[in-house]
């Protein structure tokens, strides 16, 4: 298929790649200039990018760059054409999803929302799980691309859907791997060893994915960006703003809202949202990390 894959960051260069991979006609653009992938066109914007695609396929920061990247001044809304889809796979507003895929399907564009879950591991081993909103038909077109990436589609409903399930989803993340953070300090400062409580968690029934991928990470001191913490702040932020307009009350996210906050304010932003353990060990006046051999 010809694709124009918008976004090359941490998760969308190694998605494209894969869609290259596999046999696909690819041209790339990225926001900040000189990002290339191997064996795909690079375009100087996404008007130019969509120009005789099949499919955009977007993989940006936020429900801003989102709407930029269609309806800016060198957005693909001019290039866009009858039965061309677009595919979302940013983490954006729910409420914003189903206002852009009203304006596009007035020119016979379907949209489906496709963020996904799996970090950077899961991107690039082409093993990610997209969590879907569309119809069926858009979709079931999209599933050679959906196979170049991923391993498996959970389609949750109409447009909008997959953004709603994706803010329900890093909510239980946050709310996860703050719990675990918060045990590990608090252990710590017990004079409990982490390694031990880690192998504790992984026999209990309070072990979880977030538990078993973060841990590693963790007592190795690897903040390194698998998924930056302002980008989970962001997706954190969605998830308040979509529970205040359903009037739904989320104490315990808020709390971790604030968690996020003082972490971007000590400097942690670009970190792994994992450095938010930094902030309760400073707090604690401990640090959590591996015992020496």
């Amino acid at each position: 298929m010809r694709v124009a894959f918008l976004g090359l960051g941490i998760m969308g260069h190694a998605m494209a790649t894969n869609l290259v991979k596999a046999g696909h006609e690819v041209t790339v653009w990225n926001r900040t200039p000189g990002k290339q992938v191997e064996g795909a066109r690079s375009a100087a914007n996404p008007r130019e990018a969509a120009n005789g695609a099949e499919v955009v396929w977007m993989c940006v920061s936020d429900t801003d760059a989102v709407e930029s990247v269609l309806f800016g001044r060198e957005g693909v809304e001019s290039s866009l054409r009858e039965g061309m889809i677009i595919a979302d796979s940013s983490t954006i507003s729910p409420a914003a999803t189903a206002k852009f895929a009203e304006q596009v399907q007035a020119k016979g564009v379907s949209y489906v929302d496709a963020p996904m879950t799996g970090s950077k591991a899961g991107a690039q081993n082409g093993t990610l799980v997209f969590i879907v909103g569309g119809d069926e038909a858009s979709i079931e077109r999209l599933k050679p691309l959906f196979a170049a990436m991923g391993k498996k589609i959970f389609r949750m409903g109409e447009t909008s859907k997959g953004q709603a399930t994706k803010l329900a989803m890093n909510l239980q993340i946050a709310l996860i791997f703050e719990g675990f953070a918060e045990a590990l300090t608090l252990a710590t400062k017990l004079g409990v060893d982490a390694e031990k409580m880690v192998a504790l968690i992984e026999a209990t029934m309070v072990r979880s994915g977030v538990v078993d991928y973060k841990a590693p990470f963790v007592l190795q001191r690897d903040f390194t960006p698998n998924f930056p913490l302002r980008l989970m702040h962001k997706d954190i932020r969605l998830t308040l703003e979509a529970a205040k307009e359903a009037r739904v009350k989320l104490p315990a996210l808020e709390t971790v809202e604030e968690i996020y906050e003082m972490a971007t304010e000590e400097g942690s932003g670009d970190l792994d949202y994992a450095a938010t353990l930094t902030l309760l060990e400073k707090w604690a006046g401990v640090q959590v990390k591996r015992t020496a051999a």
